[in-house]
């Protein structure tokens, strides 16, 4: 590849997100075509209006919504596979696009905008974009995007009207993220529900996956991220005992606590596994070795 192709192919991951109100999930998973060009182009206007170099670059929208951890996974899979469709798409020479994916007529969802199901329900949903174009426009629009969207990014009333009627959803806010700016937002989402323990962990294999990062906090569960996946000490009540209370015999309270520390993995590894970040159990007889049993 030459030089000149690598430089017109930086890209900036953006979203728009949708905070809903009522508790009601939207009736429709994705705009149809036809809605999805206006959206975009509207959602190009308003950026543009923001950071006027966006005009500069090609806009690529997935009309669909998505739960803030389908898109906060390893590698960025929503915003890679925008970028693999927009090197597809046709009138590269012939300046910057506006390139929309919806839905059928018919009301089905293609495969690459179809949330999942079993993350449905938040109130908060966000619609991948990018922006693609010359390397240096990106940069200048990056650092534009990363000082001014969460202040100032809410999208214009035609824009968020038309997203409130497409998706069916009441929404109180439709406004402009980065990448970054929604970790920012998750993570404070997370210490309010008691999660904080593990937002480390989620943001090296977000940020840093090369990297190795450990839970080790008792009374949580012991685990460690390395090469792109957890390992979590599957302890016994004897080997939790020994960890996490040892010299205790009251054994009503212990069962109880017992009880809560797996219902806490369980819902530790369903948060990681939500982030797309694989998960595996490694039973640890005792509790002297469950770091060794971690690193093997």
């Amino acid at each position: 590849m030459s030089t000149t192709t690598q430089a017109q192919s930086q890209p900036f991951n953006g979203l728009l997100a949708l905070e809903l109100t009522g508790g009601n999930a939207p009736t429709r998973a994705a705009l149809s075509q036809h809605q999805a060009g206006e959206l975009a182009a509207r959602m190009a206007r308003d950026l543009a209006q923001l950071v006027p170099q966006v005009a500069q670059l090609d806009l690529v929208l997935f009309a669909a919504h998505f739960d803030p951890a389908e898109v906060l996974r390893p590698g960025w899979s929503l915003h890679r596979r925008l970028h693999e469709l927009q090197q597809r798409a046709p009138g590269r020479e012939e300046g910057p696009r506006v390139i929309a994916f919806g839905g059928g007529e018919d009301g089905q969802v293609p495969l690459p905008l179809r949330s999942d199901a079993d993350l449905a329900g938040g109130a908060l949903r966000v619609l991948p974009f990018q922006l693609i174009g010359p390397a240096e426009v990106v940069d200048q629009v990056a650092q534009a995007c990363e000082s001014v969207l969460l202040e100032r990014g809410m999208a214009q009333a035609d824009t968020a009207l038309m997203a409130q009627q497409g998706f069916g959803a009441e929404i109180e806010h439709a406004r402009y993220l980065t990448l970054h700016d929604l970790a920012a937002m998750m993570a404070m989402q997370y210490e309010h529900q008691g999660l904080a323990p593990l937002w480390p962990v989620i943001e090296t294999a977000l940020l840093a996956p090369q990297e190795e990062q450990w839970l080790d906090a008792p009374p949580e569960p012991l685990l460690r991220y390395a090469e792109g996946e957890v390992r979590i000490a599957l302890l016994d009540a004897a080997a939790w005992q020994a960890r996490n209370a040892p010299g205790t015999d009251d054994h009503e309270r212990l069962a109880r606590q017992y009880e809560y520390f797996l219902a806490r993995q369980r819902q530790l590894a369903a948060v990681l596994e939500a982030h797309g970040i694989p998960v595996t159990f490694a039973h640890c007889p005792s509790a002297d070795d469950v770091c060794a049993q971690l690193s093997a």
